[in-house]
């Protein structure tokens, strides 16, 4: 049976990996088109204060009731710093994600001063212009007013323009037509690691995306397996704050002179974080409608403050359940470093949306 954590194995399997990428290209977006991103979320007195505390806001408005009242407010309002934030916050994956230059943003309007907590955010996007670059052939410019709704209302909270340079899937011609870079996957030499000779990826997040993907392995030596765009760099919140907000006092997550003479010579990330990494990022490329279990979980090295965790899956098997909602998929995960060693597998099953749902 292949040992696909075997650090020679696994960085083979990288190599011929299909990426599923993350964001939108400058060619996929159209003049008026309109957007509607996922997930909003829900405004949080705990996560405003946060952000006022760690920003330097401390208008006592926002802080405290009697001085909330004094203006004529119910209570401590959402901070308009906060709120701009979270409006945009949910843009990004749809419109800027791909990188690129931030040109500017204008006409920021607060349509309503008194935004409380606990109100239910949904933001939406309208495309308002998008131009070719004169001076870079690999980008184009667009335009997008974002506004901020009350989920429960629909009555806007928050607006604003905002222009990026986006990064265009082709060159335009003027570039000098550079070739498309050779298909790593398709050129890959075979190799004896007992990897299957042929990787297949699901060609989109829903139940029917990861049947297709399925049963085009039968009969052939392929897997569905792929890796995931995002990564995340652990810093000193991540390995030291998460374990202590669940109540985790093990000294190896908090206590550098404890760990001076470990074999990792320095404080580690908590297991459940590193695993919880790269769950996320399996998840931002499915439908997820519920999860179901998990099991055989290995961790095989250490995370430390700077190591960037990524994400890779393979599909283990398939089950239409009869559910109208979503279907079953079994999944196997890798959370893997910058240098494309394996620190954590495991089994996850869950129920997949299904396209018309």
């Amino acid at each position: 049976m292949t040992d696909w954590a075997d650090s020679r194995t696994f960085s083979n399997a990288l190599e011929r990996a299909e990426t599923l990428e993350k964001g939108n290209y400058f060619e996929n977006f159209s003049d008026g088109q309109t957007i509607e991103h996922a997930p909003g979320f829900t405004l949080s007195a705990h996560a405003n204060e946060l952000w006022m505390s760690q920003t330097l806001n401390h208008d006592p408005v926002y802080w405290r009731s009697d001085a909330a009242r004094a203006v004529g407010y119910d209570g401590c309002p959402i901070h308009p710093d906060y709120l701009l934030a979270s409006v945009m916050g949910p843009s990004v994956e749809d419109l800027s994600e791909k990188g690129g230059y931030f040109l500017g943003r204008d006409n920021v309007s607060l349509h309503d001063p008194a935004v409380m907590p606990g109100t239910e955010i949904r933001v939406e996007s309208t495309v308002e212009a998008k131009r070719e670059s004169s001076s870079r052939p690999d980008y184009g410019i667009v335009t997008w007013e974002t506004t901020g709704f009350d989920a429960e209302t629909d009555e806007p909270l928050l607006s604003y323009t905002r222009t990026n340079m986006i990064p265009r899937r082709e060159p335009m011609a003027s570039d000098g037509g550079r070739e498309s870079p050779t298909d790593s996957r398709a050129a890959a030499e075979p190799d004896d690691s007992g990897l299957p000779s042929e990787f297949i990826s699901p060609d989109g997040p829903y139940f029917e995306d990861f049947c297709d993907a399925h049963e085009r392995t039968t009969d052939r030596d392929a897997a569905v397996a792929y890796r995931h765009e995002r990564g995340r760099t652990m810093d000193d919140v991540m390995v030291a704050t998460l374990p202590l907000v669940t109540l985790n006092t093990a000294k190896q997550h908090h206590n550098d002179d404890y760990m001076t003479d470990s074999p990792s010579g320095e404080i580690v990330a908590y297991g459940d974080v590193t695993r919880s990494v790269a769950l996320g990022h399996a998840r931002s490329d499915e439908k997820t409608y519920r999860e179901i279990g998990y099991g055989n979980e290995r961790f095989y090295d250490f995370v430390t403050v700077g190591d960037t965790i990524y994400g890779f899956t393979r599909v283990l098997g398939i089950e239409d359940t009869g559910d109208p909602e979503a279907g079953q998929v079994t999944f196997e995960h890798y959370a893997f470093n910058q240098r494309d060693e394996p620190v954590y597998s495991g089994t996850r099953t869950a129920l997949i949306r299904r396209r018309n749902q």
